[in-house]
C-alpha cells in the first residue's frame, strides 16, 4: 500500500462529529438487546452493530508560540452518563498539534453505543515527543514538564462537557463534539532554560457546537466513488499515518470543487469522474486522498472545496516539504518552519530545509485552476508544499535538502500581518510584522523586485487589494491579509490580497498570569454585564498581553481595567479549571456566578486566557471564549 498522508498541526483543539448512522431510533427486543459496550459495536458483532451510532472525532488548535508539538495520542475515550467507558481510537496516532491553527483534522469515525456522553479522557505519550518553541525568531528544543519540573511521560487529561450541551449519540442521528487543547493557554514556557521548559497546565475543552469554525480536512484511501451523487467514501486515516482504519466518512463535492489527481487538475463533475477512474485503475491498491472543505454542523454534512488524490497527496510517491519560503536565490529556495513527510519514514519537523526547483517543476496554486504557472511564481513569503526527492539526513542535525527539479510545488494562501501605512484605491502599504506567523525579520526579500531598488521592503510593503473594500481601513491600524506574494522578480506590488481584515475584525487573544502563587483578587468587579480586570494587580507576571493580530498590548500600561464582555450573538464557551476538574459554561451569567463564588478570598487565580475582539478605544474585550485557571486551596 502506498504511503500517502501529510498533516499540519499547533496550540490544540480536538473536534468530534457524528457520522451517518442510518435508520430509526434503537429498538430494544428480547432477541436483540441494545448495545451497551464497545464490543457490541464491533462490525463482527452483527447482532448489535446495526443498532450503534457513530461519532466523528477531529483535531484543531489555537495560535501559539510552539513551532512543533508532536506527541503520540494513545487513547481517546468517552464516558456515558451512567459511567460506561468507550474507546474511540483503533490505534495510537502521532500528532503535531501546531499544524492545526487554521484547520481541523478528522481523527476518527468511531462506532459507539447510543447514549448520552458526559465526559471522556485523552492520553498523550511524551516519551518520543518533538517539542520546539520559538526564541527571537529561532527554533529551540523544549521539554514538557509538570509543575514539579518532572518531564512528562504518559499524561491523561480529563474531558468535560457543558452540562447543558451533552453529546447525545443515537442510531441514525449524527452527533458532534469538539475538543479544544489550547497550547499557548495551557503551557508556561521558560526560554531561559536549555532546552526550554514548557510547564504544562494542559486541559481539554469540549464543545458540541464549536465557537471557532475552521476548514475541515479529511484524509484516507478511497473506498468507493458515486459519480451520480458526486460524492465518495474514504477509510479515515488521519495525519501522516500510512496504515490503519479509523472508520468511514462520505465526502460530498460540488461543481465548484477543485481536484488535483496524479498531477492533473479538474473541477466539478469532471473531477469526480476522474477520481472514479483513478480509483478503478488499481483495484488492489486503495487510492490515497485528502479533502479540505466545510462541515455543515446542523446537517453533519462535509463538502469538499479541494481534493487531492493519487500521487498528488503529499508523501505518496515523492518526499514532501511544507513551509514558508524565507529566501530565494535563482532556483534555490530556503523553506522555514518545515514539516517533512518522507515516503519511507514518519513525518518530522525541521526549521530550515533547502529546496532546488527547475523548469520541469510543476507549479499549482490553490484557487487558480487553468492558470499558466511556473517556478517564477514562487517568491519570498510564499506558503508552499513541495514534492521531490529528499536527501538522506542520517544525523538529524544537517539541513535537509529536497530536489524538486522533477517534482511539484503547490502555492497556498499566505498570511501577512502588521500595521497599515497608507490606504489608497486598490492598494495599501504596510509595515509588516509577521508572515505566516513568523517574524518578518527572518525573510530575505533580495530578488523579489525588478531591480534591487524595487525589492519588497517590509517597512513599506505594497499590497494590491483589487476590488476588496478598504473604506474602513486607516493608517496606523493593525491588519491581517491573506493572498499570494507576487511573482519573484516582479515587485511591486509585493502581495496580491484575496482578503483583508482590519483591526476591528482581527481576532484578538488575551493572556494574563499571576505567578505560581496566584492572586486572590484578579478582578476589580465580577458581574453578569462583564468582568473588569485589575490591570495593576501586583501579582501580575510576564504573561500580561492582548495580542491583536500582530500587535502586543501590555495590559499593565493601559489607563484602566480591561472589561471582558460576552458577544451579543454567536457561540460562546467559558471554563473554570483547577488541578483536578474543569467546569464549562455556554452562558456568561452562569460562568461569572461560579467564578465569583469560587474566588472567595481563599481560592487563588493562576492565569486567564480569552479569545475574541478587542476595542482599544473603549478598552473592552468581547470574548467568545474565556478560561480561568484556579489554584486549589
Amino acid at each position: 500500500m502506498p504511503a500517502w498522508t501529510r498533516s499540519a498541526l499547533l496550540p490544540l483543539l480536538l473536534l468530534g462529529l457524528a457520522a451517518c448512522g442510518g435508520g430509526a431510533g434503537t429498538t430494544e427486543t428480547a432477541e436483540t438487546p441494545p448495545p451497551t459496550a464497545a464490543a457490541d459495536c464491533d462490525p463482527a458483532n452483527t447482532a448489535t452493530f446495526s443498532e450503534c451510532g457513530t461519532v466523528l472525532l477531529g483535531l484543531t488548535d489555537a495560535d501559539g508560540d510552539f513551532l512543533s508539538y508532536t506527541v503520540d495520542v494513545v487513547s481517546l475515550t468517552l464516558e456515558t452518563a451512567n459511567g460506561r467507558i468507550v474507546e474511540t481510537l483503533p490505534r495510537r496516532s502521532r500528532i503535531d498539534f501546531t499544524e492545526y491553527v487554521d484547520l481541523t483534522e478528522l481523527l476518527s469515525v468511531a462506532t459507539v453505543p447510543p447514549a448520552t456522553y458526559v465526559a471522556g479522557a485523552i492520553t498523550l505519550d511524551y516519551s518520543d515527543a518533538e517539542i520546539v518553541v520559538e526564541e527571537n525568531g529561532a527554533a529551540k528544543e523544549a521539554v514538557v514538564v509538570d509543575e514539579s519540573g518532572t518531564p512528562l511521560a504518559e499524561n491523561t487529561l480529563d474531558i468535560r462537557l457543558d452540562e447543558r450541551k451533552r453529546l447525545v449519540v443515537t442510531r441514525g442521528r449524527p452527533a458532534f463534539l469538539q475538543l479544544d487543547f489550547d497550547l499557548e493557554a495551557s503551557h508556561r514556557v521558560d526560554l531561559s532554560a536549555d532546552p526550554a521548559l514548557a510547564v504544562a497546565e494542559t486541559f481539554i475543552v469540549a464543545e458540541i457546537s464549536p465557537v471557532d469554525e475552521k476548514t475541515l480536512r479529511v484524509r484516507g484511501p478511497v473506498l468507493s466513488v458515486d459519480t451520480a451523487a458526486m460524492n465518495y467514501t474514504v477509510a479515515v486515516r488521519p495525519f501522516h499515518l500510512r496504515d490503519g482504519d479509523f472508520g468511514r466518512v462520505t465526502v460530498d463535492t460540488t461543481e465548484s470543487t477543485t481536484f488535483e489527481i496524479d498531477g492533473v487538475e479538474y473541477e466539478g463533475s469532471a473531477g469526480i469522474e476522474a477520481l472514479a477512474a483513478a480509483n478503478e485503475a488499481n483495484p488492489d491498491e486503495r487510492l490515497p486522498s485528502v479533502a479540505l472543505g466545510n462541515l455543515d454542523v446542523d446537517e453533519r454534512q462535509f463538502t469538499a472545496e479541494r481534493v487531492l488524490a493519487g500521487s498528488s497527496v503529499p508523501g505518496t510517491d515523492l518526499d514532501t516539504v511544507i513551509g514558508s519560503v524565507i529566501a530565494r536565490s535563482g532556483t534555490s529556495l530556503t523553506i522555514r518552519g518545515a514539516t517533512l513527510v518522507p515516503r519511507e519514514q514518519r513525518a518530522y519537523f525541521r526549521d530550515d530545509v533547502l529546496v532546488e526547483i527547475g523548469d520541469a517543476t510543476q507549479v499549482f496554486k490553490d484557487g487558480a485552476r487553468d492558470v499558466a504557472l511556473s517556478i517564477g511564481d514562487i517568491s519570498v513569503g510564499q506558503r508552499i508544499t513541495v514534492r521531490g526527492e529528499l536527501a538522506t539526513d542520517d544525523t538529524g542535525t544537517a539541513t535537509p535538502m529536497l530536489d524538486a527539479t522533477e517534482g511539484t510545488a503547490r502555492l497556498h494562501l499566505t498570511r501577512v500581518s502588521g500595521l497599515l501605512n497608507d490606504v489608497m484605491p486598490g492598494e495599501v502599504s504596510a509595515s509588516l510584522m509577521n508572515i505566516n506567523r513568523r517574524p518578518v525579520e527572518l525573510f530575505d526579500f533580495a530578488g523579489t523586485g525588478m531591480s534591487p531598488a524595487e525589492d519588497a521592503d517590509p517597512a513599506n510593503y505594497q499590497i494590491a487589494t483589487a476590488e476588496l473594500s478598504i473604506d474602513t481601513f486607516a493608517s496606523g491600524e493593525a491588519f491581517v491579509a491573506k493572498g499570494f506574494p507576487t511573482a519573484f522578480g516582479t515587485a511591486a506590488p509585493d502581495f496580491d490580497a484575496r482578503t483583508l481584515i482590519d483591526f476591528t475584525e482581527v481576532r484578538s487573544k488575551l493572556g494574563i498570569g499571576w505567578g505560581e502563587a496566584g492572586t486572590a483578587a484578579p478582578f476589580l468587579s465580577i458581574a453578569t454585564d462583564g468582568l473588569v480586570l485589575d490591570n495593576q494587580n501586583a501579582d501580575i507576571g510576564d504573561r500580561k498581553f492582548i495580542k491583536q493580530g500582530p500587535v502586543l498590548i501590555d495590559l499593565t500600561e493601559l489607563p484602566s481595567g480591561t472589561t471582558l464582555v460576552p458577544p451579543e450573538t454567536g457561540r460562546t464557551l467559558y471554563s473554570i479549571k483547577s488541578s483536578d476538574s474543569i467546569r464549562l459554561y455556554s452562558d456568561f451569567a452562569e460562568f461569572v456566578a461560579d467564578l465569583g463564588q469560587s474566588l472567595d478570598g481563599a481560592t487563588l487565580a493562576r492565569s486567564m486566557h480569552a479569545h475574541g475582539h478587542y476595542d482599544a478605544n473603549s478598552n473592552v474585550f468581547t470574548a467568545s471564549k474565556i478560561g480561568v485557571f484556579l489554584l486549589d486551596e
